[in-house]
Formats: structure tokens, sequence, C-alpha cells
């Protein structure tokens, strides 16, 4: 297939659709209505709790689906020992980050779901760079890891108000209302100093791994998490991505649905997150699954605001023919274009403002 004339999204279906079966994803086919009662309950998870609602003939109701993963979630079962692998393109309906209107959004992704390991987060997080590689040469992956945070809070407080406050302040790396928050909840200074300092840990893996050191002695379990993106950094410098990756630990998805590594995906030219996944242990949970789960989105409608030169020619070969030109010509030189691989427009006439490189002049007077 000739991609010329595609746009920078449907380019992209093809080509994630091919990287993804290659790893084993198989397709995901997920019905476009689904009960309002499942987005309702969970909708913190949701890119947008703005959902498309309406009452079908048996007075029940139902919403159009704006999200994936919660269906892929419903329509799965636990089978000890097993992944479901699953890849999908399928329309959302949700209020667009482009457009900021309800629009139906052509959206790509996979999920990884049942016994986990450390094989499958880096597999996970290795196709997130490369699907970002795939649509621009210019990205970057931010990734982060909600184990730690989430240690450091379960030592300095329970109060679930101060634990989102301080969640809040640190994905908006503000670290003078960050202090203000601490200090109305009672929390040390040596604590705040520790969170503080905490915000301000971004850049390459290496230098990140090795500035978490004085953390994990202050608080145990965070040296699970380091564990885990060591491990990450270390798959991750044997492909071609690891000089686009950096560790921001203001990546920050609701806790209450996610747990482990998370990670957002940029493109120069788009102002915002492209790409955004992570693992999302306890949403499986809440919803009754006993499984462990990874998996990421990539939102086609902010490919429109890619950068992208205009090809040169509406297409490569313009036919032109006239009444006494026979049919069977005509067909047969649009044939011999086409297994040569040039698009091909077959007109009477030429149009006033079609673009083409060579014509092929069928008329009887042409032909002289």
């Amino acid at each position: 297939m000739n991609n010329t004339y595609l746009k920078p999204e449907e380019r992209a279906v093809f080509a994630l659709r091919s990287l993804y079966r290659g790893y084993g994803y198989l397709p995901f086919k997920m019905s476009k209505f689904e009960e309002y009662d499942l987005y309702v309950r969970n909708k913190d998870f949701l890119v947008s709790d703005r959902i498309i609602t309406f009452t079908d003939v048996e007075g029940k109701l139902l919403a159009l689906a704006p999200d994936v993963t919660l269906s892929i979630i419903k329509n799965g079962e636990d089978r000890a020992g097993e992944k479901q692998k699953v890849c999908y393109n399928e329309n959302v309906y949700r209020v667009s980050g482009s457009t900021h209107r309800f629009k139906e959004i052509l959206q790509t992704g996979l999920e990884c779901i049942g016994d986990l390991d450390s094989y499958d987060v880096c597999e996970v997080v290795t196709l997130a760079a490369a699907s970002l590689a795939t649509v621009s040469d210019s990205y970057a992956l931010d990734i982060s890891h909600m184990g730690i945070l989430s240690a450091m809070l379960d030592e300095i407080t329970a109060d679930g108000d101060v634990r989102r406050e301080i969640a809040r302040c640190v994905s908006e790396k503000n670290t003078h209302d960050l202090a203000r928050v601490c200090a109305e909840a009672g929390v040390s200074p040596e604590d705040t100093d520790n969170l503080c300092g905490f915000v301000g840990i971004y850049g390459d893996m290496d230098t990140v791994l090795a500035r978490l050191s004085p953390l994990a002695r202050r608080f145990e379990a965070v040296s699970v998490a380091i564990s885990e993106l060591t491990s990450l950094r270390d798959h991750l410098k044997s492909t071609p991505y690891a000089d686009r990756v950096r560790f921001d630990f203001s990546i920050m998805n609701d806790m209450s649905y996610y747990n482990g590594v998370v990670f957002c995906g940029y493109l120069d030219g788009i102002c915002e997150c492209v790409l955004s996944g992570g693992q999302y242990n306890k949403l499986m949970k809440r919803m009754g699954r006993k499984a462990g789960a990874i998996g990421f989105a990539l939102y086609l409608d902010l490919l429109e605001g890619l950068a992208q030169s205009a090809p040169a020619y509406d297409v490569d070969t313009l036919v032109l023919y006239d009444a006494a030109t026979p049919t069977e010509a005509v067909s047969q030189a649009v044939a011999a274009l086409r297994s040569q691989g040039k698009s091909v427009s077959a007109q009477r006439a030429i149009p006033e403002k079609l673009r083409y490189a060579t014509l092929c002049d069928l008329r009887k007077e042409g032909a002289k």
C-alpha cells in the first residue's frame, strides 16, 4: 500500500497493527455500547468523565464507549498461568483533546493481562517507545513508578485528603504548595525535605536511579520500586530507544487504579501527551479480577497536529480518454500503471485543480 496520501493517524494505524501482531497481541473487537454503570463506577480512570448516554428499547441506560480498557477487563476472565495479550484499533466517543468537543476518536493500543512478570512490563514499555518511534523521529517517553510515592506516603500519613494533595503537588512539581501542605498536616521537616527533593528528580535513567538511593534508605518499601526501575533500565538500554527515555515522577496516574510503572509519550510539535499507559492491578481488583495488567493507548486524534509535508502531486498519473476510446483500453492502461505501484486517475477532461506527475493521453487526437 502506498501511504503517501494517508494522514499521520491513518499511517500509524497500519504500522502499529503490524508491530503489535508481531509480538503476539491479538485483535480485540469492542462493542460500541456498554452499560453506563461501568463508566460511572470507574469515572476517575477515564480521560474524561463526560460521556454520551442514551436509553435503549428496554429502558436500560447505555453509553457510547469512551474507553477500551474497561471493556477488555469486563469481557475477560482470569486463567492461572496464562496471559491475555490483545491489541485494538477502536473508535471511542469522548471530548477530543484537540477540539474540546465530543468526537469519534480512533484509538490504538494494547493490553497485557494475567500472571505478569518483569518481562511483560519491559515488553509493553518497549512497545510504547516503539509506537512513538513509528509515528515520529522526534519523541520522548517519560516513565514513573507509583510505588515510590505510595511507599513514602504510607509511612508519612494515612489521611486520604493529605495524600491526594501531596500527589497533586508532586504531579505539578509544585514544591511551594507541597511544603505548605506538609506543614499543615504535621509532616516532619525531614520527610517534607524528602518529598520536595523527590519532586525535582528527573532526567536520564542512570542519573535518576542514583538520586533515588537516599530515599530507599529512609523508606524501606521504595527499594522494591527502585529494583523494578533498574530492571526496566537494563532492558531499555538494549533497545534503540534508550536515549529517548526519561524517568519523571511527576507522571502521576490515579493511585486508586494504578500501581507500579506508569508512563506518558510525547511527540515534537504536539503539546499534549499522545500516549499514556501503565500497570493497573488496582483497577483489575476493583472490577473483581485477580490478574495483573499493563497496557497503553495512543490517542490518534492528537496526531492531526503533526506537521507533515504535502505530497507534490495528488496523483502519479492522469489517464485521459474520450468517448471514442475503448473501455478496455482505459482499463488496460490503468491496470498497467497500478501494477507499477502508481496512483492513477482516469478522466475524460483534465480537472482544474488536480496535480499530476505524468499524463497518459489515450484520446485519438492525443495519440497522433
